[in-house]
């Protein structure tokens, strides 16, 4: 088989991907597709046969959580039930393959190396274990950062079992050790501010993204992060952060505290789709003001004040409770 089927999927997909821009769900369901596509493509390719045993390729990142925009990069990896020479093999052949099938349709590798063509992110179930464990115990900051992007993973091929027991993992690690979950909320209580003391968004004032705000920084991280956060702590499967709200909001406590928060994250997504010219993946963290009306500018500064105030809360709930022992 040659590239020519990569490019029949890139063309079908530059073709399509239009039709699905009415909300990011059609969206991510359509990149969903393009991906499945890729995958059949790659085993087909490495002419190894079907998978040997039981897998499952997830993506994570925006992938994961189903809020990927019209252009976004490479987040996934492999997990293969039974560890042996010809498993492995035959995973991390599979795995460079994807990698380089996704980059042809039109997925740019990830700068991060969140790929299935790192042996980081491409092991046995066994071997997760140990790693999970291994990041757990570690605690630095990098490992911390990878537990983070491994509980965005969403099953895309394969069986989501795996990967809900070693989610699992990491729920009950941190139920034990309290340190752990004050390190997850350590690690993201940096946030960049998007609305200025006078209430004027703060745009970037010099480079090739003049006159625009880095939205995903200002805007989505802080309610991505928080609600990651939440979910880690209270051991949830759902990846979407309008999921993982929808679970988290069923305690009183929590209710309380996400009163609102979904509706401005879903206007945030809305607002993306509509407002942001998507070249590259780069330009698709940008949105331009001078394209917004004044109501959406309002309400985009709403949006950022509301998940600065969520972010600030939801770091302070989680310590206050390993204090309290709750």
């Amino acid at each position: 088989m040659t590239d020519h089927s990569y490019r029949k999927i890139q063309e079908w997909k530059d073709q399509h991907i239009r039709e699905s821009m009415t909300d990011t769900r059609s969206l991510n369901d359509f990149h969903d597709t393009v991906m499945k596509k890729a995958f059949e493509a790659a085993v087909q390719k490495i002419d190894k046969g079907q998978p040997p045993c039981k897998f499952s390729w997830f993506i994570t990142g925006s992938g994961g959580r189903l809020e990927q925009g019209v252009t976004s990069d490479q987040d996934h990896g492999l997990i293969y039930e039974i560890e042996n020479k010809e498993n492995h093999d035959y995973f991390f052949t599979l795995g460079k393959e994807l990698s380089d099938g996704l980059n042809a349709v039109g997925y740019p590798y990830c700068t991060g190396n969140i790929m299935s063509s790192n042996p980081l992110w491409c092991k046995s179930f066994d071997s997760w274990k140990k790693q999970l464990y291994s990041w757990m115990e570690e605690k630095s900051w990098e490992t911390i950062r990878y537990l983070q992007i491994f509980y965005d993973a969403r099953n895309i091929v394969g069986t989501n079992q795996m990967i809900h027991q070693l989610k699992d993992l990491i729920f009950q690690y941190q139920k034990d050790d309290r340190a752990l979950i004050v390190r997850f909320a350590e690690n993201v209580k940096h946030t960049k501010k998007g609305v200025g003391p006078m209430g004027n968004i703060l745009i970037e004032e010099k480079g090739e993204h003049h006159g625009s705000i880095n939205i995903k920084y200002t805007a989505f991280l802080p309610y991505v992060n928080s609600i990651r956060l939440l979910a880690i702590k209270e051991g949830l499967y759902e990846t979407s952060t309008c999921d993982r709200m929808d679970r988290l909001m069923e305690n009183m406590v929590l209710a309380r505290l996400l009163h609102g928060k979904k509706e401005h994250f879903e206007a945030l997504l809305q607002l993306r789709l509509l407002s942001i010219k998507e070249d590259t993946y780069e330009d698709s963290h940008y949105l331009n003001t001078r394209n917004l009306s004044n109501h959406q500018k309002a309400l985009l500064k709403q949006i950022i004040k509301e998940g600065q105030k969520l972010h600030k809360q939801t770091i302070n709930q989680v310590k206050k409770g390993v204090q309290n022992g709750i």
